[in-house]
């Protein structure tokens, strides 16, 4: 098998059936292994050998247009040009029942207007339908095919006209629908720049992005966007975000700080050094994990696809059964209930169930994209909303991850420079929050370590550290009950304790400010009815004063990274699970919980972590994501059943002999706006 995968984009899918039509059509080219449709994001991925001329015949029943995913999008078409074949049906059907009022309805005049009517408007569904039906395929368009010529077969030219006219229109809007839907996609698309301005010997000059090295340094001034991630390596700035983390307040950003494509410079000049190829950028992998998003389908989607598999045969075997079994049994009237067969195949049309889902799932994913909020697949999306307990780490989570030492005492007839020196030199081995937070005090207070040498130093996850000193041995570790270890637990701050051959030489408090945003998140969680905890390497009565603190439910203490995994498995035997972590120490206990979600702030750790990401390495998004994703259960739940509802009552309408082509058409069509128009109300859902 052959590892060549291309991706192509598509312009011009007009229902997802039709999607998958073209998957198995460009599935049989000669070379081609393997084809895989993503609807959502309209592309197509390759493996094999095959030529777009191979790819766009494979399409040409849908006229479908194809390019290289590395390329520029496919030419939007006008409206007018999309659909001229359409309108020109529209029109022929209108004159030929403008002539029935005037000449009735036998005149070969008025048929062969009706006549062309149908032929304009659905020549692509014919073809389709009956090369489908070669080849031992039933979808929505041989359903169509068969009804239409059924009735041209028995005469009903008005109807069939009518048929072909509305079900276009229904195409139509669907395919309306999803562009609508992936709108909010492709506006992330054209956050960044094409261009930028490289800084070279001769000058600044513009280029291309595509011609950006890693190591070039390129200039952003006020009010431009950044085309490329990197480091700031002169100016200082405030930069606006939102089109990475969903944040509107601007960042003072300065010099070494990392920045991103896409985001806005508001007020200063910058010299930025490149640190990623465009096609590395984090937009560029956020909108290709939202792209793959759409692949990865939800329970509700696989659901649905798995019906339709056998619900179009269904249909076409209760068809055959309504035209041929009460005429042969009943002595019935053939015309009538071959006509009430062909409205069936009508009404049987899964248009509005197949379109039930994705259109749904793409609104809610692109919403939430906007929102700075990736979600990783659709089957994630509908997890985050099923979740009953949500489980955060502390550290850089809950809190900012950027703690300060509050606290530093000696021992009685120790020196407090020599200590901290100690300390410092130990820390400086590390490169924990915490150390740095030790480190940056003691330069605070003008002392020097940086020629105390440390040998045999060793750092273990979650306990401390420890090295040696000339013929000494030490280590700064946690506490184990000391008087005032424990009153700095008790006020919230993180202890530990200097040890110089099994003496307490010295402690240290440490405290990690809140972030504004947890309590917040933490309230409307509980609105939503979600249990909290919070797993802490901490000790408990430090854990238990950030709990109250911010309302969390319940803790876990003094956990290492494989404590936090078991706990996790633990709480899964009870609850649905998602776990909010930093996505680098915490990955286990993300793999393993229902849902993991990672704080981002565009780091490549979040964004490959976990489920889901919340780019603006903050909380305060998530209960918005979950009430999404509940909102697009309900839509989901909500559509299909409305979908099957209409199809049902209009099937029920065979009993009276009520149902007409003119009914089932119309049902079909209004089932379709119905369900469209509900699903893309995802996105304008709001905090």
């Amino acid at each position: 098998m052959t590892n060549d995968r291309t991706t192509y984009r598509i312009d011009g899918f007009s229902c997802a059936n039709c999607a998958r039509t073209f998957e198995k059509n460009v599935q049989e080219i000669k070379g081609v292994e393997d084809a895989q449709v993503n609807f959502g994001a309209s592309k197509i991925t390759v493996q094999g050998a095959a030529t777009v001329e191979d790819i766009e015949k494979a399409g040409a029943f849908e006229q479908l247009k194809v390019v290289n995913a590395s390329g520029p999008a496919p030419e939007s078409q006008s409206f007018l040009k999309k659909h001229r074949m359409v309108i020109l049906s529209a029109i022929l059907m209108f004159i030929g029942f403008a002539l029935v009022i005037y000449y009735g309805g036998q005149n070969p005049m008025t048929t062969g207007f009706f006549l062309a009517s149908v032929v304009t408007g659905g020549y692509r569904m014919f073809w389709t339908g009956l090369n489908n039906m070669t080849r031992l395929r039933f979808d929505m368009k041989t359903l169509m095919t068969v009804a239409i010529i059924g009735a041209a077969l028995i005469g009903e030219w008005p109807e069939a006209s009518v048929v072909v006219v509305l079900f276009a229109v229904s195409e139509a809007l669907e395919r309306y629908s999803m562009e609508k839907a992936r709108t909010s996609i492709q506006s992330l698309m054209e956050i960044a720049p094409n261009t930028a301005s490289l800084k070279t010997q001769d000058g600044i000059r513009e280029v291309e992005v595509g011609d950006i090295q890693i190591g070039d340094t390129i200039v952003v001034k006020p009010g431009e966007k950044l085309p490329m991630d990197g480091v700031i390596s002169y100016g200082h700035s405030s930069i606006n975000q939102a089109a990475i983390t969903g944040e509107s307040l601007p960042v003072e950003v300065s010099g070494a700080e990392e920045v991103y494509a896409g985001t806005l410079n508001q007020n200063g000049y910058l010299e930025i050094e490149v640190t990623k190829n465009v096609e590395d950028t984090t937009i560029a992998k956020i909108i290709q994990l939202v792209e793959e998003a759409q692949e990865k389908r939800a329970p509700a989607q696989q659901f649905v696809d798995q019906f339709a598999k056998y619900y179009t045969p269904a249909i076409m075997v209760i068809a055959v059964m309504v035209a041929v079994v009460p005429p042969l049994l009943l002595g019935a009237e053939w015309m009538t209930y071959i006509y009430q067969g062909l409205a069936i195949l009508v009404v049987g049309c899964p248009c509005a169930l197949v379109i039930s889902t994705p259109i749904a799932i793409v609104s809610a994913i692109g919403n939430a994209a906007n929102r700075g909020v990736l979600i990783k697949g659709g089957v994630h999306l509908e997890k985050i909303g099923q979740s009953s307990l949500v489980a955060f780490d502390k550290t850089g989570t809950l809190t900012k991850g950027e703690p300060h030492v509050t606290d530093f005492e000696a021992a009685s007839g120790r020196s407090r420079k020599e200590v901290l020196a100690i300390a410092a030199a130990l820390e400086s081995q590390s490169e924990h929050p915490i150390a740095q937070s030790v480190i940056k005090y003691a330069e605070s207070e003008g002392i020097r370590y940086s020629d105390i040498d440390i040998n045999r130093f060793k750092a273990v996850t979650g306990t401390g550290i420890s090295g040696e000193i000339g013929q000494r041995f030490y280590e700064i570790r946690k506490p184990d009950g000391e008087p005032l270890s424990a009153q700095y637990q008790d006020d919230g701050k993180t202890a530990m304790i200097i040890i110089e051959d099994d003496q307490i030489i010295g402690h240290i408090a440490v405290m990690d400010e809140l972030r504004e945003s947890s309590r917040p998140a933490i309230e409307k969680l509980h609105n939503l009815g979600i249990q909290t905890t919070m797993l802490t390497g901490d000790n408990s009565n430090t854990a238990r004063t950030i709990a109250r603190t911010l309302g969390i439910d319940k803790i876990y203490a003094g956990l290492m990274p494989e404590d936090k995994l078991a706990t996790i498995e633990d709480l899964k035997k009870e609850y649905t699970v998602a776990m909010v972590g930093d996505g680098i120490n915490d990955a286990p206990a993300l793999a393993t919980a229902n849902v993991g979600v990672a704080m981002g702030k565009g780091t490549d750790t979040a964004l490959e972590t976990a489920d889901m990401a919340l780019m603006g390495n903050s909380i305060h998004h998530l209960p918005f994501a979950i009430g999404l994703s509940r909102r697009t259960l309900n839509i989901i739940k909500a559509n299909i059943s409305f979908a099957i509802i209409i199809k049902v009552i209009a099937l029920l309408l065979v009993i009276p002999g009520w149902l007409t082509l003119w009914i089932a058409i119309l049902s079909d069509i209004g089932a379709t706006l119905i369900v469209a128009l509900n699903g893309l109300r995802l996105l304008r859902m709001k905090e």
